[in-house]
């Protein structure tokens, strides 16, 4: 397939030259030809000079034809504009924009541009690295303002429904891993042996949550 790249720093550069290594065709676009070094005397794809949401620039890169588009340049507007140029003039199937600010990112999903939340995303990798007996988030909302996390429950809550373990952590459960398989919760539902639980909770709350789970349930619960 064709895709067409917006930014050619680091990431946009290495994103390139992985397609073009997988077959598919490539157009990169960046305002600084000088940028292009990164792709390599390799890179078998065109480069573009010019600004990513300019209609005869993204026309020169093939996006009429392109099947999907990656807005990676360093400044969130030109990333947004050009996504949204790409999607909705073009009707670029898959388009998604890097951001860096998490609030704008959760407008811009909202718009219908999938995003790529790079703090809150870093963030995560390196609490990860940091902390790997911690709390691994499984997913955030671009905004950064939800994660789904996994609760170390303690053994006690084994027989518990699932509604009291929500109300003594605070959060609700969004998926249950029982056997490998995912399971959803309802009012019948109980914590199982090694059950792999999974609640949403507001970011500033997540280890409050972990710590209300990994201990045993009080008496009155």
């Amino acid at each position: 397939m064709h895709v067409v790249i917006m930014g050619c720093g680091r990431v946009g550069a290495s994103l390139a030259t992985a397609l073009d290594r997988m077959g598919h065709t490539v157009a990169v676009i960046d305002q600084d030809g000088r940028a292009f070094r990164r792709l390599g005397s390799g890179f078998g794809g065109s480069r573009v000079v010019g600004v990513g949401f300019d209609r005869s620039v993204l026309s020169e890169a093939g996006v009429e034809h392109a099947a999907a588009f990656a807005a990676v340049s360093s400044g969130d507007n030109s990333n947004i504009i050009s996504a949204r140029v790409a999607k909705e003039t073009f009707g670029v199937e898959h388009v998604v924009a890097r951001v860096y600010d998490a609030k704008r990112a959760a407008v811009f999903e909202r718009m219908g541009v999938p995003t790529v939340a790079v703090v809150p995303w870093t963030i995560d990798r390196f609490l990860r690295m940091l902390l790997p007996d911690g709390i691994a988030t499984a997913w955030r909302d671009p905004s950064g303002t939800v994660a789904v996390v996994a609760l170390p429950v303690h053994e006690g809550w084994i027989g518990t429904p699932i509604a009291v373990l929500e109300r003594a952590v605070g959060a609700r459960v969004a998926f249950v891993m029982r056997f490998g398989t995912g399971v959803l919760p309802d009012s019948q539902t109980v914590v199982q042996a090694d059950d792999q639980v999974y609640v949403a909770a507001l970011s500033g709350t997540v280890t409050e949550v972990a710590q209300a789970a990994a201990a045993p349930p009080e008496e009155n619960d």
